[in-house]
């Protein structure tokens, strides 16, 4: 977890930090009361110390959509439509699920999830 200016987080900033309320996503409450991951408003008011120096910014953040390698995908926020499209060898009525009942993926050709990387015989965890 690091800071703004990518700095690690000491462990006063770790204890202080205020977790997203949407139980799917893995954000942080930031300094103007949203989720740093997905935009999400806190309903609780920010801690004294942390309004003081807050931003007003009313506007929603836009999500960063990552890939699997964790590296910002250019333009998937900004166009909803954008990456929609099924893969080319996808073949929708014949497709396998990732055996790992968490995971959203498909079987990919080389016989792996294409999310998570496990394998069509892998055992659910």
């Amino acid at each position: 977890m690091e800071t703004d200016d990518s700095r690690p987080m000491t462990n006063e900033e770790w204890e202080r930090r205020r977790l997203c309320p949407d139980g799917g996503c893995i954000g942080v409450i930031g300094p103007d009361n949203r989720c740093r991951e997905c935009g999400a408003v806190s309903d609780e008011p920010p801690p004294a110390g942390i309004a003081a120096g807050a931003e007003k910014d009313d506007a929603p953040k836009e999500p960063v959509e990552k890939n699997r390698d964790g590296e910002t995908e250019a333009g998937a926020a900004s166009d909803p439509e954008k990456g929609l499209e099924a893969p080319e060898d996808l073949d929708w009525e014949n497709r396998c699920l990732c055996p790992d009942g968490h995971c959203i993926g498909v079987i990919g050709p080389d016989g792996r999830c294409r999310e998570c990387g496990k394998e069509e015989g892998d055992a659910t965890v």
